[in-house]
């Protein structure tokens, strides 16, 4: 079972990141969409993505942007994130990283006087035909690649997005990623739908939680860390230990070393 680590706010540049991972005896850096050095340009500097790869013995996995939507009812902004995708399908394969982790947008909702309207329910067919053309255009791509786009669970899977998970999962190329830590702060409302595909589970983000609070350093919340953990490993996935400072990720990656799981 590899274990990882995320883009760190306090690391400026991807080579302190690296250097960090190679200090803590991780497998891969999971390059994080959200920041501004690793965008599709940069991403796409794919030569130099595999030398330092090469170099330092690890390997990438990419975290799309959260803001990441494709089913976007203005069609320019829906086909940017498409694009957007189809692009980190072929650096992914280009630099070797296994896997894009994606989260589901929930769209906008409209709030009525006695109740909150989700536009993507209310319009559920323009929603799932998105999401036909977003599958077929991962496919197309991908090909025989064998990277996967892998969904993470974040604070609850709405109805129309549990139709549209599905739907992705009909392909092999769409995989889930659990993590424990937001699965936890909102009660474990997805951990049943989770469950039900534990065999399409690939990817894990670890970090422990006190009831809403998450993103804590393993071993200091009320997540039983060892049947998650465990659950990850029977699966053979890869997990991100995804806390937010270097001094987390460090008492993070101790207690895992003392646990015998690194």
């Amino acid at each position: 079972m590899d274990f990882g680590m995320p883009t760190l706010i306090e690391n400026r540049t991807l080579e302190e990141n690296i250097a960090l991972c190679r200090e803590l005896g991780l497998q891969f850096v999971e390059l994080n969409m959200n920041f501004p050095m690793y965008q599709v340009p940069q991403l796409m500097e794919t030569a130099y993505l595999k030398k330092l790869a090469l170099e330092n013995g690890i390997y990438f996995t990419i975290h799309l942007d959260e803001n990441l939507n494709v089913c976007d009812f203005n069609p320019l902004v829906a086909d940017a994130y498409r694009e957007t995708v189809e692009r980190m399908l072929r650096v992914a394969e280009e630099i070797g990283a296994p896997l894009l982790n994606m989260h589901m947008n929930h769209g906008i909702k409209v709030t009525l006087p006695d109740r909150k309207v989700h536009l993507f329910r209310e319009y559920r067919k323009e929603y799932m035909e998105n999401f036909v053309q977003f599958r077929e255009m991962c496919e197309k791509t991908a090909g025989n690649s064998g990277v996967k786009i892998s969904i993470e669970n974040t604070d609850g899977y709405q109805d129309f997005e549990k139709e549209a998970i599905d739907y992705l999962l009909q392909s092999g190329m769409f995989a889930l990623t659990w993590d424990i830590g937001h699965s936890h702060a909102c009660g474990n409302i997805d951990e049943a739908f989770l469950m039900e595909r534990r065999e399409r589970l690939i990817h894990f983000h670890i970090h422990d939680a006190q009831g809403s609070k998450n993103h804590r350093t393993l071993g200091t919340g009320e997540i039983d860390l060892a049947q998650r953990i465990g659950l990850a490993e029977t699966a053979g996935c890869r997990c991100v230990v995804e806390t937010k400072t270097v001094e987390a990720l460090r008492h993070s990656v101790g207690w895992l070393k003392r646990k015998g799981y690194l």
